[in-house]
């Protein structure tokens, strides 16, 4: 039984997530729209999860922004 049917980011890993926004948008834009260090200074996949699994708040802001871009970064 599924336990959260309406969450939108569930069974969605925050390293999924985080490649698919980098995929389509690139870090440029992603520090650009979420200003948040990992993203504008040296930015990888591996620092930001670093930074992201740490700072709740910053984790929020990149989830809420995947989840408002879901339609754009989902991968059939």
């Amino acid at each position: 039984m599924d336990n959260q049917p309406y969450n939108p980011l569930h069974g969605i890993t925050l390293k999924t997530l985080l490649t698919e926004l980098v995929d389509h948008f690139g870090f440029s834009a992603l520090g650009q729209e979420i200003n948040i260090r990992c993203f504008t200074h040296e930015p990888s996949i591996q620092s930001s999860l670093k930074f992201l699994r740490k700072t709740p708040w910053a984790r929020e802001k990149v989830e809420n922004f995947y989840i408002k871009h879901k339609h754009l970064v989902h991968k059939a």
